[in-house]
């Protein structure tokens, strides 16, 4: 999903992950700003490889278990968005992320929380 959408990383490190994604005719809805969907996919995706450069060893993998999103304001077709995740709790079973979106004049796009399971491979 992340190719699909445009996603391109910016920064990848234990506490903290970086991802940009244009807001173009694949993430927008139809009235030109960008979807919903597209920003809790990002968010998902950043958290998400976040987890899994957490883990020690091969056994292990990260999986969704919740997501929620709050849109603050619209981006339109033609911006683009920066998403930034940190976590918040890393435990042995649960990780839970936080993640911000912004636009490109750092306004406050979206915010949200993940929270992952660690489960076998």
């Amino acid at each position: 999903m992340g190719h699909a959408l445009g996603m391109e990383f910016e920064h990848v490190s234990k506490n903290k992950i970086v991802a940009t994604m244009p807001v173009n005719e694949h993430s927008v809805q139809p009235f030109g700003v960008l979807h919903g969907g597209a920003s809790v996919a990002l968010a998902e995706t950043l958290c998400s490889v976040g987890g899994w450069f957490q883990l020690e060893g091969m056994d292990k993998t990260v999986v969704g278990v919740e997501i929620n999103a709050n849109h603050i304001r619209p981006v339109k077709m033609g911006g683009k968005v920066t998403g930034t995740a940190k976590p918040v709790h890393l435990g042995r079973k649960i990780q839970v992320w936080e993640c911000e979106l912004r636009d490109e004049r750092d306004k406050l796009v979206c915010t949200s929380r993940c929270t992952l399971a660690v489960v076998n491979r």
